[in-house]
């Protein structure tokens, strides 16, 4: 009978249960060869990718309004469409930008890429802060979107029944727990998951906007109700073209609308997934992502202005919600119409909080190969996934979405910083790049894309003032204390480098050493301290000497009275008195004076007992590490821990008790 099992699984191992736990959990693991089949096909990256932009059409007209509304009252509406135009307008310009990134960077890493061959590795920091944290917050944002959609659901169905809204928060962390346990899984599983709702989401949409022409055409769309009970404050129009508003407020709704367009750089800075040739792909892609939302957002504002669907200060039920809910009707149909789209929405809006889980790892792998983040980033998982990106990635936003109590508004003044940050960032590194080129179009390309940074760093602006007070403040302060400790963890790593490189160091190499010694550190004549001993005398050193720091001199009195009885070792046993009890203080001077000679090379052997059981651990203190770091300047100075599993000896001793005949 063979067994089903992978070869290297048939064999012995000793896989610790936490091991078993997670392979139970995550599945079995896959090698690194497998790396090249984890790809994404067009479609299926369209709708992994692709979720986080197209979803956030769901909430980007509703911001809009949420500006207008409580200054214009019903002339929002009117105001709306212009706005709009403005966001189609800047969404045209960064596809062009972001088509030229794909393109010309094929490596993970979107705009911290471009601003790093353009500009420095420095400066590429702040592309990197801007594209960390909008990953963070966009998790935090599309999960409470997702929520509000079907709090808005149980509203609207209930007939205002509004008992669901202490489930905000519970239910947004559980979503972040389930989708970074998805991707830790490998990214074709989430790949496979986390397409369908984009595509749900786009018919949805679609099936709003044609039942919602035919009523328009027919004069059957009704209004919303601008005086119903938990919508914002409804303002009065004035004159003029601006209804009485000022450019301030309209620039200022502008900006909440950019949020329309956070996740575009999602493909440019997930471009690995995508399979060869890489860049034509991705721009393919690209391309149907932003004619798809152009349509989406240009259809909900179209909708918001002939329905007049206005916010709730809540933020439930949403401006889609209410669109569909006018379009569709009261009817069995139009109930069965509006739970699809309701459910659709929160489906798309909580899988396109997983495009960061794919953006960020990649990332923040990328920025550590840089040495500008911990090397524990690069690493891939039990599923070649980039667990620990994930893993943080996850403990974040849920921390971010605690403080902020999972509320979609407030997060918004966190969202589009650091989103149009990286969009300024690309423009402006690849306006240099072409400025440096003579190539075909070079003019145009130039002129596009200082087009695009130029407003996308209107938008920051607007956004840093007019939401300042709302939160954006600490996006203004994360920024700078962002960079700034990328630089320090890079210049760390540049000062050990230096340090590591600049071998031998001095006192080592000047000559063969004449004599090797050997110190093993004595605790107790046990197992453990038997087997330092054999150990040592494999090392065929000159000399071999177990030594005893007495802390307790009638212990070690009685230790000394038991070596010299026993037989398991002809190696002495020696006393040194330590009647300070500064254990490492003794060590380091002895091994000062024996290497003093500068012919002498030391090696200490720390037998080291572990303990799997709790209690164990709680019981025994481990002292082996702190000697090997007291030792560790000596520069003559070796220390070799040698651990002894005391657990599996006495699983073994009671073993052997049990097997033997009474």
């Amino acid at each position: 009978m063979t067994s089903d099992r992978p070869a290297y699984d048939r064999r012995p191992t000793f896989d610790r249960p936490a091991y078993r736990i997670k392979r139970r959990l995550l599945g079995r693991p896959l090698t690194t060869e497998r790396i090249g089949e984890e790809k994404l096909n067009n479609r299926t990256a369209l709708g992994v990718l692709a979720s986080d932009c197209i979803s956030s059409s769901a909430y980007g007209s509703e911001e809009m309004l949420r500006v207008l509304v409580p200054v214009v009252g019903a002339a929002a509406f009117t105001l709306l469409m212009p706005v709009t135009g403005a966001i189609l307008f800047v969404l045209v310009l960064l596809t062009l930008c972001y088509s030229d990134v794909v393109m010309i960077y094929t490596r993970a890493g979107g705009s911290y890429v471009v601003a790093r061959e353009n500009f420095g590795p420095d400066v590429a920091q702040i592309a990197a802060v801007a594209l960390l944290v909008d990953y963070i917050v966009t998790v935090a944002v599309q999960v409470s979107a997702g929520t509000n959609a079907l709090i808005s659901l149980a509203h609207l169905v209930g007939n205002g029944f509004t008992g669901l809204n202490h489930l905000q928060l519970p239910v947004s962390v559980a979503v972040i727990v389930i989708l970074a346990y998805g991707n830790l899984r490998g990214v074709r599983e989430a790949g496979r998951a986390f397409a369908l709702p984009a595509y749900l989401f786009m018919a949805a949409v679609g099936l709003i906007l044609l039942v919602g022409t035919v009523r328009g055409l027919t004069g059957g769309l009704p209004h919303a109700d601008l005086r119903a009970e938990g919508v914002v404050p409804v303002g009065t129009p004035g004159d003029g073209w601006l209804y009485g508003t000022s450019l301030f407020i309209v620039l200022r709704s502008f900006a909440n609308g950019g949020s329309s367009l956070t996740g575009l750089e999602a493909i440019s800075n997930g471009i690995s997934t995508f399979r060869e040739p890489q860049g034509r792909n991705a721009r393919r892609t690209l391309i149907a992502m932003s004619l798809i939302l152009g349509v989406l957002v240009l259809g909900v504002s179209t909708m918001a202005h002939f329905t007049h669907a206005v916010p709730y200060v809540d933020g439930t039920p949403t401006v889609i919600a209410q669109e569909a809910h006018l379009a569709f009707g009261d009817g069995p149909l139009g109930t069965a119409g509006l739970v699809f789209v309701q459910l659709a929405t929160a489906l798309v809006l909580y899988t396109g909080a997983n495009t960061p889980f794919t953006g960020f790892p990649y990332l923040a792998s990328f920025v550590a190969k840089d040495r500008f983040l911990p090397r524990q980033l690069t690493r891939r998982g039990h599923r070649l996934a980039f667990s620990n990106g994930i893993i943080s990635l996850a403990v974040v936003s849920l921390a971010l979405l605690l403080v902020t109590g999972a509320s979609v508004d407030r997060l918004v003044a966190l969202y589009a910083i650091g989103v149009f940050t990286a969009f300024t960032m690309a423009g402006s590194g690849l306006t240099a790049h072409h400025l440096r080129r003579r190539e075909p179009y070079r003019r145009l390309k130039i002129a596009v894309n200082a087009m695009a940074a130029g407003v996308s760093a209107a938008v920051v602006l607007i956004f840093a003032i007019t939401k300042f007070t709302e939160g954006a403040w600490l996006v203004v302060i994360v920024f700078p204390l962002g960079v700034w400790a990328l630089m320090r963890i890079n210049r760390e790593y540049r000062r050990e480098a230096a340090a590591l490189q600049n071998f031998p160091p001095p006192g080592i190499g000047r000559g063969r050493y004449r004599r090797h010694l050997v110190l093993v550190l004595v605790e107790s004549l046990d197992l453990a301290t038997l087997k330092a001993l054999r150990y040592a005398r494999e090392l065929r050193p000159d000399e071999i000497r177990a030594v005893h720091f007495a802390i307790d001199e009638a212990y070690g009195r009685r230790l000394a009275t038991r070596w010299g009885a026993t037989s398991a070792t002809s190696v002495p046993l020696e006393l040194v008195a330590c009647p300070d009890r500064r254990l490492r203080h003794a060590m380091l001077q002895l091994a000062s004076r024996t290497t003093e000679d500068g012919q002498t090379w030391l090696t200490v052997l720390v037998p080291r007992r572990t303990y799997r059981n709790v209690l164990g651990k709680l019981l025994h203190r481990g002292t082996g590490e702190q000697m090997a770091k007291a030792l560790a300047r000596l520069p003559h100075v070796a220390v070799t821990i040698l651990p002894f599993d005391v657990s599996w000896a006495l699983r073994q001793l009671e073993e052997g008790r049990a097997s033997r005949p009474d």
